[in-house]
């Protein structure tokens, strides 16, 4: 069979963490009855716990089925840093192995096509991602690349005899030169640094690492997920015009002829086409395809075909009305993930009918990250549920899966709320569905505050897992723990519903989405669960966005947190590395269509503002650009709206240090503690600071 093996680097694993800043106000156990019958005395976690847990991902399941290779990522307080480490697990035995140790992460674990050996990438290395192999045994790893940039995806060669890896383009003496004379500086959108593909022999790299061979050049296009033929001999590849994200629609599919070196381009069409998978024949190329649409962000990308050549393309899933991801390809079908509302699964696709059959269970499963045996018989993944944490799973067919790691013992001592999936009607008539956290010991028949926690994307989907989603910023449990249920709005424009409620928000972005979140709460005021004059709101980026609507446009929250969130669509539009986003969603620029930039604006209803806001940003973000906070700042104190804003230095969109992190953390729960529960009001700027630094 054909399995999907490439590695694609470059995002970051956040473990999961959460925390409290006044720990007196919650409290400090409570007493649960243990499976075996026995009263055992649990806690509310501190902000240390929570961030102490590790996490598990990466899951990939050894060619011949025993064994299954996968990442554990735990905080590391002294380097201020989350270290990722390659472990092993036996599939009969359930017995675990750390593979990789030190002070730098190891990631991205790939088998060998004869299961020897295990490649990885690590900037153990003069601090640049390096390609490493490791016998699954043990012993020492060996490093086969000295890539100038570094490495970025990579994957074996069927024979096992090569590597191909990406890397970004050296500066070219002219540049450094320019630097020395002139200083640094950058034409906008006129200077890029271009990804190309590389192989490295393996056998020769053993006995010295190398920079490898450069297979692609130029400027013409810059490289992202790759895929080998079969017969080791051509690479299928997608490529952009260039690495800047408002060309992200050029991304078109190639072919590399190894012998010579030549590329052929094979599906020219608008939009984005991406991720190519070969047939196990050899003739065919499967691959992640807009379509021909340029108005992709919230559309389905579905899987079409196109012949190994060049040639007619054939769509594959539009019966499936979501976001197909590729996974394998065997002699029985095409497997690729999907969601369907707040579940995960696993799906095969005939080739000959198209027909689609969903092979994971049960049906509010959360599976995902899926690595095939050579045989396509066993698969491993990650699975998470509304009472345990996300774990290394294998199964076979039918699909049943079975936990190899037991990471969710972690949290036994613990006092968590609940989680269940609830839906009420919007404004519109839209159903709408959320996931209601509530606490450990929830009674109907009291009132509690609410706290509203928005997702961003807004093309992702909050889900019913236990400490999962947002517990970098927003700390739940601790909250529940206290005495509020969480509401985590899945508002229109979500994934995980189908096409039709993901474009609900076009030219309604913010309005439509208040509809959502304002109705969740009218749906739990009514039930007679919630207070409604101690109701809070929260979110990060289109998260952040719609808290920034609310906090302007209605004094249903007693107060809000703004998290890298859009204030004005125009300053927005001007000023963020993704503009292609806004034009999809409204339809025109602000200069062509100013009234529905003022429209869908918090900024617009500024005067109406009256609830106390903390914002907080990033001082380099670049995709809501930090002027978007100043001006909401701006705005709330001349009209003498209580509001806060904390800028974290050096970050861009995402806050990725622990420190951070729990900085991040506290300000929210100090804030909404003070506003919700009455404790009193948090001094940011001079928060308590142990005296002797605590290490995780």
């Amino acid at each position: 069979m054909r399995r999907k093996t490439r590695i694609l680097l470059g995002g970051f694993i956040i473990a999961v963490i959460s925390g409290t800043l006044m720990t007196a106000a919650v409290p400090a156990a409570q007493t649960t009855a243990a499976a075996s019958g026995r009263e055992t005395s649990k806690r509310v976690p501190t902000i240390e716990d929570l961030m102490a847990l590790k996490s598990v991902g990466g899951a990939r399941i050894s060619p011949d089925g025993t064994r299954v290779a996968y990442t554990v990522t735990e905080t590391d307080m002294e380097q201020d840093a989350y270290v990722t480490q390659i472990w092993l697990v036996d599939v009969a035995s359930g017995k675990t192995v750390q593979l990789t140790r030190g002070k730098k992460s190891s990631s991205g674990p790939a088998w060998s096509p004869d299961g020897r050996s295990l490649a990885f990438t690590s900037s153990r290395v003069d601090d640049k991602s390096q390609l490493f192999v490791i016998s699954p045994d043990g012993g020492e790893a060996v490093q086969l690349t000295k890539s100038e940039t570094g490495v970025g995806g990579f994957d074996w060669s069927p024979d096992g005899k090569t590597i191909a890896f990406t890397a970004a383009d050296p500066g070219t003496k002219e540049s450094k030169d320019r630097k020395d004379y002139y200083g640094d500086y950058e034409v906008v959108r006129r200077e890029y640094t271009h990804t190309h593909l590389w192989t490295v022999d393996v056998a020769e790299a053993l006995s010295a690492p190398g920079a490898g061979r450069r297979r692609t050049s130029g400027k013409a296009f810059t490289v992202g997920g790759f895929d080998w033929s079969p017969d080791g001999k051509r690479i299928a590849f997608s490529a952009a015009l260039n690495p800047d994200l408002i060309n992200g629609g050029t991304s078109d599919i190639y072919v590399l002829d190894l012998a010579g070196d030549t590329v052929r381009k094979i599906v020219a069409q608008p939009g984005p086409d991406s991720s190519p998978l070969w047939s196990p024949d050899g003739r065919s190329i499967l691959f992640s395809s807009a379509g021909g649409r340029l108005d992709y962000f919230a559309r389905n990308i579905g899987l079409a075909l196109v012949p190994a050549d060049g040639g007619p393309i054939r769509p594959l899933t539009g019966a499936f009305d979501e976001n197909p991801s590729a996974v394998a390809w065997n002699a029985d079908g095409i497997y690729f993930s999907g969601m369907q509302k707040t579940a995960a699964h696993l799906y095969r696709l005939d080739l000959e009918s198209l027909q689609i059959a969903r092979l994971s269970a049960p049906d509010d499963a959360i599976v995902s990250g899926f690595s095939f045996s050579r045989d396509g018989k066993r698969l491993a993944f990650t699975a998470a549920s509304p009472t345990t944490l996300s774990e290394i799973c294998v199964s076979e067919f039918p699909f049943k899966a079975r936990a190899l790691t037991r990471m969710t013992e972690q949290v036994e001592a613990f006092v968590l709320g609940t989680r269940e999936v609830i839906s009420w009607k919007s404004k519109d008539g839209t159903v709408i569905e959320g996931v209601l956290i509530k606490p450990a010991d929830f009674d109907p028949a009291k009132k509690y505050a609410l706290l509203c926690v928005i997702h961003g994307g807004p093309t992702s989907v909050d889900r019913p897992a236990l400490l999962s989603g947002d517990s970098r910023y927003y700390p739940s449990d601790i909250w529940a723990a206290r005495g509020a249920l969480i509401l985590k709005v899945n508002y229109r424009g979500s994934v995980g519903y189908g096409v039709k409620f993901r474009t609900l928000n076009y030219r309604n972005l913010g309005v439509g989405d208040a509809w959502d979140v304002l109705s969740g709460v009218d749906h739990l005021v009514k039930k007679g669960w919630v207070d409604a004059s101690r109701v809070g709101c929260m979110g990060w980026s289109q998260g952040g966005y719609i808290s920034a609507f609310l906090t302007t446009s209605t004094r249903a929250f007693r107060a809000i947190s703004v998290g890298a969130g859009i204030s004005n669509w125009a300053t927005y539009y001007y000023n963020t590395d993704i503009t292609p986003f806004t034009i999809n969603y409204l339809g025109d620029d602000p200069a062509d269509d100013p009234a529905i930039y003022a429209k869908t604006s918090p900024m617009t209803y500024i005067k109406k503002a009256a609830t106390p806001t903390l914002i907080q940003h990033g001082e380099f973000d670049r995709r809501v650009p930090i002027p978007n906070a100043y001006e909401l700042r701006q705005g709330l104190e001349d009209r003498g709206v209580p509001v806060e804003m904390v800028v974290y230095k050096g970050y861009g969109h995402g806050i990725t240090k622990p420190k951070s992190m729990r900085a991040v953390m506290e300000h929210n729960l100090a804030w909404f503690n003070h506003y919700i529960f009455g404790d009193a009001r948090p001094d940011l700027a001079a928060p308590p600071v142990p005296s002797l630094p605590r290490s995780l």
